[in-house]
């Protein structure tokens, strides 16, 4: 057979299979007002709880859900395939469906409104899912609770919200959205979590959204995370959620053009009063993972990457063209919080911009360099602190150099000679004087960045900033091709400083 009968074979055995596939695919419906006993195959012949659609779909199967109230929490007990397609439940075209958990129990004491454990091409697209809680620090509700193995899971356009536990102490615990890769070596893979809102969260200890254990390739994007009383994203390691240590660690993700606000912990029962202790974006022992393009305000920290496990770190990330501003503590931090946990190794932080964090003044700066970092790059960066003037705090001794510094531009509303800088334990005040002791930043500026608008604020820089075309082009693999506004990330004689380029 020649080459053009073997590919025409090949074209249509594919067709074959895609119109064998599509011609088994079902639309069912569910509605309020509708009854088990019917076919499902239309509006008029709907089911009525959504629990009853997903034990009788199957592959390449779509559950569209009228609008409407459904007192019920959902496990999803079957898979999709490649060939087949996804199963996907979602909202009917114009309509609002909500998953309420309002009187619900939490089973095993972990449970979600929507579970998905060890299934694979599944979506979940345009639901409302909302009002799952408790007062009991023994039972954890969770918004749509994936867990097991699996593969080609996507959670899109959802609006998950007031999934709440209102016990006291780090034993109460509540999540948002969870992953959880409780095999080995099978994994959760190929997860895609976007255009989702999630708001109004009282998490405990837990998260609004978290990828934890063997949680291997997941893409977050596009979602938009507010108002929630603990950590916005998380991507966890070394907490023994997978059977084997060799795959207890979330990897390879991106989170990406995220807006994060109003996360804080004041008011947290699970926290002391004052703590400012909640993430914006976390990765707490993740490994090979991008954070890139996301705004960040209005949180406790901004982005922290660390480990909370002694002897374990978080490791190959890059936090690149992020805005992160008025957060009430650290801007971006790395290192553990104490000397029994773990650390930060090759975390690179380029090309971001941070205006004005640690508003409530707890002594933790712009960027923060905790325990146990090595290895570690902060380069392209504009830092403006606000009036205490702590740009870069590195407060420990446990590591001689952690981290490289240099082409960032720093400001703050002090002079040159009252800016605070930390390192190694020392404080220097002016960046004269810190350039000189340390090596640091040979090649950055302390200078007015000349935002558009410091006060909206609008922290793109003005056409002769002295952060226009003074970065270091660390390669596209290291800086992205785009920055924070979508434009090419290098334009002109070189890369700029800070989250945008001119």
């Amino acid at each position: 057979m020649n080459a053009s009968l073997i590919s025409r074979a090949v074209c249509l055995t594919a067709t074959l299979l895609m119109l064998t596939s599509s011609a088994f695919a079902t639309s069912y419906y569910v509605s309020t007002s509708g009854n088990n006993a019917n076919n499902g195959l239309s509006p008029n012949s709907a089911w009525q709880t959504i629990q009853y659609a997903a034990a009788n779909v199957a592959a390449g199967d779509t559950v569209n859900i009228l609008g409407g109230v459904y007192n019920e929490a959902v496990n999803i007990p079957v898979s999709g395939s490649a060939t087949a397609g996804p199963i996907t439940f979602q909202n009917y075209a114009g309509q609002t469906a909500t998953i309420d958990g309002t009187g619900l129990g939490v089973p095993g004491g972990q449970y979600g409104l929507i579970n998905i454990q060890s299934q694979s091409f599944i979506t979940i697209q345009g639901l409302e899912v909302r009002n799952y809680k408790t007062k009991s620090a023994k039972d954890v509700p969770i918004g749509i609770y994936v867990s097991g193995a699996g593969s080609n899971l996507q959670l899109l356009n959802n609006h998950i919200h007031n999934i709440e536990t209102t016990a006291k102490g780090c034993n109460a615990n509540a999540l948002g959205v969870a992953f959880y890769g409780t095999e080995a070596p099978a994994s959760l893979n190929n997860v895609t979590v976007s255009g989702n809102e999630l708001d109004d969260m009282m998490t405990g200890c837990s998260e609004t959204m978290t990828f934890n254990g063997n949680v291997d390739t997941f893409t977050v994007t596009n979602n938009l995370i507010h108002d929630d009383s603990n950590i916005g994203v998380d991507a966890i390691g070394f907490e023994k959620v997978a059977p084997d240590p060799a795959y207890d660690q979330a990897r390879n993700g991106y989170i990406g053009e995220n807006t994060v606000y109003n996360i804080t912990s004041q008011g947290n029962p699970s926290y002391p009063k004052n703590c400012w202790c909640a993430d914006g974006i976390y990765v707490d022992g993740g490994t090979n993972i991008i954070i890139e393009r996301n705004e960040v305000h209005n949180v406790d920290l901004g982005i922290e990457m660390a480990s909370e496990h002694l002897g374990k770190v978080t490791s190959y990330v890059i936090a690149r063209s992020n805005l992160v501003f008025l957060g009430n503590s650290a801007g971006i931090s790395i290192g553990g919080y104490g000397n029994g946990r773990g650390g930060s190794d090759n975390v690179t932080i380029v090309n971001n911009t941070l205006y004005e964090n640690d508003g409530q003044n707890t002594g933790s700066g712009e960027f923060q360099i905790q325990f146990h970092a090595t290895n570690n790059i902060f380069e392209n960066n504009i830092v403006y602190a606000t009036s205490q003037g702590l740009l870069v705090n590195n407060l420990t001794k446990s590591t001689p150099d952690p981290a490289v510094l240099n082409y960032n531009v720093y400001c703050s509303p002090l002079p040159e000679g009252s800016a605070i800088f930390k390192w190694v334990h020392k404080i220097y005040k002016g960046f004269s004087a810190y350039q000189a002791a340390t090596g640091n930043d040979a090649d950055s500026y302390y200078a007015d960045p000349l935002f558009l608008n410091g006060v909206t604020p609008d922290l793109q820089v003005e056409p002769n900033s002295p952060a226009v075309n003074a970065g270091i082009n660390l390669g596209p693999q290291v800086v992205g091709t785009l920055d924070f506004a979508g434009n090419p990330r290098v334009q002109g004689s070189n890369i700029d400083i800070g989250a945008y380029e001119q």
